[in-house]
């Protein structure tokens, strides 16, 4: 390993424990604006408890505890499965989205840009390849953006409303679905 690699791997732990840091400021703990941020991103078969715990390495118990929480301040809201009632959905309350315009990693994406300019985009695709690289040692998931997955299939539908489809789970996509992660991502390449 070279003395580089290690300086950057120190810089993003680094990086992170400032933003935990920011996230202690007010009423939220950071799993709690790490479930927040996913709920915002999550395509609307990743918005669950059970996906949420595999985001973020969690445990049920912590995830669960996490949602109360969220729920009781008002930011997260719990509805019946119309396909599976034994589950539940999850979204993101008023509340909850006006939260997370105050998101400490927002902060930190301006600074980024600031720093990089132009080259933000070189940086995103070098940390999502170490990203890739980290997940497949771990055997984790990869919850990646719907448009980029094997199993999205664009303008399949004819539909102006849903024009996209998911072959793996036989639904139709809508624009924005398709620029949301899903916990079944499969890499197209």
């Amino acid at each position: 390993m070279s003395d580089d690699a290690l300086a950057v791997a120190n810089l993003l732990e680094r990086i992170g424990q400032l933003v935990r840091s920011d996230e202690q400021v007010g009423d939220l703990y950071p799993a709690q604006w790490a479930a927040l941020r996913y709920l915002s991103r999550a395509n609307r078969f990743s918005r669950n408890p059970m996906a949420l715990t595999r985001y973020l390495g969690t445990t049920r118990g912590t995830t669960s505890q996490t949602l109360i929480a969220l729920e009781r301040k008002g930011y997260v809201s719990r509805t019946a499965n119309p396909r599976d009632k034994r589950s539940v959905d999850l979204d993101l309350t008023k509340q909850g989205h006006a939260k997370l315009r105050g998101d400490p990693v927002a902060r930190v994406a301006g600074v980024i840009e600031d720093a990089l300019g132009r080259e933000t985009a070189v940086a995103r695709d070098h940390l999502s390849r170490i990203l890739r690289h980290l997940i497949d040692l771990n055997n984790a998931r990869m919850f990646g953006l719907c448009h980029t997955c094997r199993h999205f299939r664009r303008d399949a539908t004819g539909s102006k409303a849903s024009p996209h489809r998911c072959s793996l789970l036989e639904a139709d996509l809508s624009d924005e679905d398709s620029e949301k992660i899903c916990v079944e991502h499969e890499s197209a390449t």
